[in-house]
């Protein structure tokens, strides 16, 4: 099984309604005014259907979008497209990030950090991000605490089910790593076309992901609690850094 291919056609319609794109942007964008950062080379990293993508590149000069998923990436592509936002979309594990240019901002949301599984790929990530940030650029990721991950989704099976589409999520927790089996039956023509995904989330204690993103050079300016201005705590579910090169 594979991720973000059948999925990537129906992705908004299921997620959207759960996530405040707006309020995330508008939070980037204030750390932005912030930090004095020049709003001209914005980069997102596993940009996904472009919803953060969308709302942040209205505000800069030139945007670049990265995503492993061809069928995400193609989403996003018409999203930018019908609001006339120009952007350069490439298809590239961020892991191995080579895009020949340098970015004011880079943004990479809604826990795609935590699809890096090993230690070494996580470490090439950072430096890939960091050899691409201008001097005193600014890098936003957000991940899945170690809470989130082995107290709530670890090990746990939700269901949804609308007039349109079913599923069943199922997740098993093993050695700090959520494997997620995902059942998907999607209505065409008054009929259910099922699909498969697999997703799989590795849990970083933030203790860890400091010293490493040290290591390489980054300074952390802050950690946020889901794109709020109160502190990290011991039940954050989603975990916000600001770095800066």
């Amino acid at each position: 099984m594979s991720c973000y291919k059948d999925f990537a056609k129906i992705y908004d319609r299921l997620i959207y309604g759960d996530i405040d794109y707006k309020k995330y942007a508008e939070t980037v964008l204030k750390i932005c005014d912030e930090y004095n950062i020049q709003k001209k080379d914005y980069l997102d990293l596993a940009c996904g259907t472009g919803n953060i993508t969308r709302e942040v590149a209205q505000k800069f000069q030139n945007t670049w979008a990265v995503d492993m998923s061809c069928e995400m990436l193609t989403e996003a592509e018409q999203k930018l497209r019908e609001k006339d936002i120009k952007a350069k979309f490439i298809c590239q594990d961020m892991s191995g990030l080579e895009l020949h240019n340098k970015f004011d901002l880079i943004t990479c949301v809604l826990d795609s950090t935590n699809y890096i599984l090993d230690e070494e790929d996580l470490n090439k990530y950072f430096i890939r991000v960091y050899e691409h940030l201008k001097n005193d650029g600014v890098f936003v990721f957000d991940i899945n605490s170690y809470y989130k991950l082995t107290q709530i989704l670890g090990n746990n099976i939700y269901n949804y089910d609308d007039d349109e589409t079913v599923y069943i999520w199922e997740n098993v927790l093993e050695n700090e790593i959520v494997n997620m089996y995902l059942t998907f039956f999607v209505k065409e023509e008054g009929l259910y076309r099922r699909f498969d995904e697999e997703h799989v989330e590795r849990a970083y204690r933030t203790e860890f992901l400091d010293e490493l993103l040290a290591k390489i050079g980054f300074s952390i300016l802050k950690k946020m609690d889901n794109y709020q201005t109160k502190k990290i705590s011991s039940n954050t579910e989603r975990i916000v850094y600001v770095l800066k090169k």
